[in-house]
């Protein structure tokens, strides 16, 4: 072959062709091949081959599984190095804290005793009088429990209690309410203070002071406005003038029961008015409110619980009121008949206890009594459970958890 000048080819270093050349490089490749095979050992000599490990197979497997095995381990977080002992945490809440829950709970757990207590001796010294009892011992109202043949009822008891009892709250409840505001939003502040000491220091005033001032001073006072009522209402059974009309009134003793009663609703419902969040005091001053509008929109309907608290209280303690009641009022004939009249006489469960103390000489008698004790505590626990009911009703978003459980209960019966 010529060059593209047209001249030969230089000659190789060896003298040869350019295919012999290429013959020679394909057989050198060839015998490098063989001297390789004869170097490298056969699988069928390391499979049988008696010494050595055995043969790995799979060689890039096995090298992405140890790949995989290294990247877990340094994207696995370190395990902290223990520097020291560990830290043991001691039991929560000091010993002041355990001993003040204890004894909280204690002092509940001895007022539910002391109740149970009583309720349980008042029921098994009642039971075998009430066995022995000849009438009928709720709607009865004759009281001879002595004898071999023992007639007691408690109707005409439980009429002067409840009867007295009304006539206080209706006349204790506008006042206190009413003095209640005008010490906290009316008075100044300079006669503010000294007018609620006053009404405090009524509380502190003995019930047997209570007794002889309103029989000696009150009775005459108030005997022109009984007659007063009478004339009016005396169509009425309850208002007409009794037969024998005496000063030791149910009414009396009603007004008097008030003015016992009025400082515990007072105070309380005085605390009560001052707690109205100033906001919605303020909010109703803004929108242009009075004094009285900002009074009836705000503080009334925030103190309605608180009110009703403080009117449940004074009404337990008008139930049980004894000795004023007894000194105030004059006891009827036994065999006369019975007037419903709030101006003529009456006796209370309490009065009828305390003056009959001399009497409980034989277990018949003394059961008799303890009967009416009985129901007077029966009275008064249903009185202060219907104002917890009331006072839970009457708080802020009652009405709202009210409806939203009924609608629960609509959906799940739904």
């Amino acid at each position: 072959m010529s060059s593209p000048d047209g001249t030969e080819p230089p000659g190789r270093p060896n003298g040869e062709p350019a295919e012999q050349e290429a013959a020679t490089r394909r057989e050198g490749a060839a015998a490098d091949q063989v001297a390789a095979d004869s170097t490298e050992p056969r699988i069928e000599d390391l499979v049988h081959e008696d010494s050595g490990p055995a043969p790995r197979f799979g060689g890039l497997a096995e090298e992405h599984a140890e790949h995989e095995a290294a990247v877990e381990t340094v994207a696995a977080p370190a395990a902290p190095a223990e520097t020291g002992a560990k830290l043991e945490l001691g039991a929560v809440g000091h010993l002041g804290d355990r001993l003040f829950s204890g004894l909280a709970r204690g002092s509940g757990g001895v007022v539910v005793l002391i109740v149970a207590f009583v309720g349980i001796f008042l029921l098994a010294l009642a039971i075998p009088a009430l066995a022995d009892d000849e009438s009928n011992f709720l709607f009865s109202r004759i009281w001879l429990p002595g004898g071999d043949h023992p007639q007691f009822g408690i109707a005409a008891l439980f009429y002067t209690t409840l009867v007295s009892s009304i006539i206080a709250m209706a006349v204790a409840v506008p006042i206190a309410v009413g003095v209640a505001l005008y010490i906290t939003y009316y008075a100044p502040r300079r006669l503010a203070r000294p007018v609620a000491s006053v009404v405090d220091l009524l509380a502190a005033v003995p019930s047997i002071i209570y007794g002889l001032w309103g029989i000696v001073f009150f009775a005459p006072v108030i005997q022109p406005v009984s007659h007063a009522i009478s004339k009016v209402l005396g169509w009425i059974p309850v208002f007409k003038e009794a037969a024998n009309a005496d000063r030791g009134t149910v009414f009396t003793a009603g007004v008097v029961l008030a003015i016992m009663i009025l400082p515990v609703i007072t105070a309380i419902s005085r605390e009560i008015f001052a707690q109205t969040p100033i906001a919605h005091r303020e909010g109703a001053l803004a929108l242009g409110s009075t004094k009285w509008e900002m009074i009836r929109m705000a503080v009334l309907p925030y103190g309605r619980s608180g009110v009703t608290s403080a009117a449940m209280l004074g009404l337990g303690r008008a139930l049980g009121e004894t000795v004023a009641v007894m000194i105030i009022l004059s006891q009827p004939n036994p065999i006369a008949p019975w007037d419903p009249s709030i101006f003529a006489g009456g006796e209370t469960f309490a009065s009828k206890i305390a003056s009959s103390a001399a009497e409980l000489d034989t277990p018949a008698k003394t059961g008799a009594f303890i009967a009416a004790g009985l129901v007077l505590f029966v009275v008064t626990f249903i009185v202060n459970s219907t104002a917890r009911i009331i006072v839970a009703r009457s708080e802020p978003g009652a009405r709202r958890r009210t409806r939203r459980s009924r609608a629960v209960k609509q959906g799940a019966a739904a």
